[in-house]
Parts: C-alpha cells; structure tokens; sequence
C-alpha cells in the first residue's frame, strides 16, 4: 500500500492526499495499492500544483495493529508531528496513532529514495 505525501506550501504542515484534495491527518489519507495506476495519477495530479505544495511523492506503507502506518520512520515522524509527546497530531490519541508509534519498518520508503534519485 501507499499514500501520497507532501507540505502545504502556505505554512509548511505535512498533508496527504484524499480525494482530490489534501488534508493533514494522515488517517484521512487515501490509500493506493502499490500496482495502482491511481497513486501515481495522484501524484502527477500534485505536482501539478506548486502553489499549493512542494514535492509530493507517495510512500510505503505497512500494516501495523490493523491499520497502517508509513514504512520509514521519518514518515512516521511526519505523520504524527514532532517527537515531543505533547505536541503536533499525536495528540488527539486514539488507535490510528497508536498504530503510527508502533509501525516497523525500513529506514526509508521507495517514495523517497526515488525522490532523491530524480535531483
């Protein structure tokens, strides 16, 4: 599985893609599998709007507690905002979160390694 990543060029905050539009909790994301035409669609959808993000790419994504959660932890990261407990998305709590703290995985995705090719 994937989901498309990228900042939200205005302020910076860390937004994943869901039906056409981005939003910034990453439970809301869409997920695509990784043999969909529809990530990539998406993806070239977001390049498409430098005045709205920078770099978009999609990620890997694993299956942690029944849900799913980025491969890489700097995705994870992203995802839960800063690693003080007491600040960014981790805060609301619930299971989606849970499951992003307890993911395991590859230090990076192929979303980002072939985003580092490219440049």
């Amino acid at each position: 599985m994937k989901a498309l990543t990228a900042n939200r060029l205005v302020d910076g905050e860390v937004v994943f893609w869901k039906s056409g539009q981005w939003v910034e909790r990453f439970t809301d994301a869409d997920l695509f599998a990784n043999d969909d035409p529809a990530g990539e669609a998406a993806e070239a959808h977001g390049k498409n709007q430098p005045t709205v993000v920078v770099d978009p790419y999609l990620i890997d994504l694993v299956e942690s507690e029944g849900l799913w959660a980025p491969v890489s932890y700097r995705e994870r990261i992203r995802a839960l905002g800063p690693t003080n407990l007491n600040h960014g998305k981790q805060t609301v709590g619930g299971a989606a979160i849970a499951a992003l703290r307890h993911a395991h995985g590859a230090a990076r995705s192929t979303g980002r390694v072939d985003l580092i090719r490219r440049k």
